[in-house]
């Protein structure tokens, strides 16, 4: 398989950090191809300029700072996002990654004329979700898990049409124990393991 990992989080000493490892290490022993998006190493800038606002309908072929990005989509056929979940939702540099990467013509079209979008992103047979919490899972269940409707309804309906989603999740985080913590990674390392 062809998997792109989407990572953000600052600190690569933190929790997320160990999980995007753990991930990485399951889908290498695997024998999948593997490209990582780093987020907060590459400085990526999730502010939409002006210009990329003006552009939606019409996107400029050539943006350097997202074409990498975009080929990286266009390459793969799993798709694995990897970040806490803060106030409810991603990170702001991974929503702001959303808005600027899945832009037009790369995850989407809308043809002249039509009333419905396109997906391109057809080459994208599997999501998976991982990210922690820190309140429980009852809580984030009537908050909406607002990560989750996103990789797995939204951006789900840009990709293949039988595309499998996956959501890994640590509820709970500000109070899990050590040994919690190490049960999510070998969680997350056998179920990758299985791709």
């Amino acid at each position: 398989m062809k998997v792109y990992v989407v990572f953000c989080h600052p600190d690569h000493e933190s929790f997320t950090a160990a999980v995007r490892q753990r991930a990485v290490d399951a889908l290498t022993a695997g024998g999948h191809d593997v490209r990582i998006a780093d987020l907060h190493a590459e400085s990526f800038d999730p502010t939409m300029p002006l210009q990329e606002v003006l552009d939606h309908l019409h996107p400029a072929e050539n943006r350097p700072a997202i074409d990498g990005y975009c080929v990286d989509l266009k390459w793969c056929d799993t798709l694995v996002f990897i970040y806490p979940t803060w106030w409810s939702g991603p990170p702001a540099m991974l929503k702001g990654w959303l808005d600027r990467v899945l832009i037009r013509g790369v995850a989407w079209d809308l043809r002249d004329g039509a009333t419905r979008i396109t997906p391109l992103l057809t080459n994208v047979v599997r999501l998976i979700g991982i990210t922690t919490y820190g309140s429980s899972k009852f809580i984030n269940v009537l908050e909406g898990e607002t990560g989750r409707r996103v990789i797995g309804r939204a951006l789900r309906a840009l990709c293949h049409r039988s595309a499998h989603t996956t959501w890994l999740t640590l509820y709970d985080m500000d109070r899990s124990t050590p040994e919690r913590r190490q049960a999510f990674l070998d969680h997350v390392g056998e179920r990758l393991g299985r791709l």
